[in-house]
């Protein structure tokens, strides 16, 4: 017989009313998100009293730690492409002019374009020759490491 009465209230209400008691589920929740609220707000304090707690016993910052200190190296760059064309436009200009690089000693620096003209005209330096041809040098270096 309570069955009958089971399942004519079940069928009334909708649902299975003898599963679950919806108000426990709900007074569950309810004290569950009360514990959660109840725990953050004890967490919150005690971080509060714990880091005044540390702030009055730390002694007072020097005044030469207020200046911003230098980056540590290597420093990136902010805008590498840009800084690049102005080395090589640095490096284009030096390598385009005329200019002193010992003027004691009388080294000067002259454009590229005018280095190489003077190096086809006079060609490159070389060795004196010795007495020895080249193939007699060589045989003679071979014996050499032969012993």
């Amino acid at each position: 017989m309570v069955d009958r009465d089971l399942t004519a209230r079940s069928a009334e209400s909708g649902h299975e009313v003898s599963d679950i008691n919806s108000k426990r589920v709900a007074r569950v929740g309810l004290a569950l998100a009360t514990v959660i609220a109840l725990a953050l707000l004890v967490t919150y304090g005690l971080f509060h009293y714990f880091y005044s707690g540390e702030t009055r016993t730390r002694p007072l910052p020097s005044p030469l730690s207020y200046s911003r200190e230098p980056t540590p190296e290597p420093r990136l760059s902010v805008e590498p492409g840009e800084e690049l064309k102005t080395l090589r436009s640095e490096e284009d200009a030096m390598l385009k002019s005329y200019g002193w690089i010992d003027r004691d000693k009388g080294v000067v620096r002259i454009p590229i374009d005018r280095a190489i003209e003077i190096l086809a005209e006079r060609g490159l330096p070389a060795r004196p020759a010795k007495n020895v041809p080249a193939t007699e040098a060589n045989q003679s270096r071979k014996e050499e490491r032969k012993r």
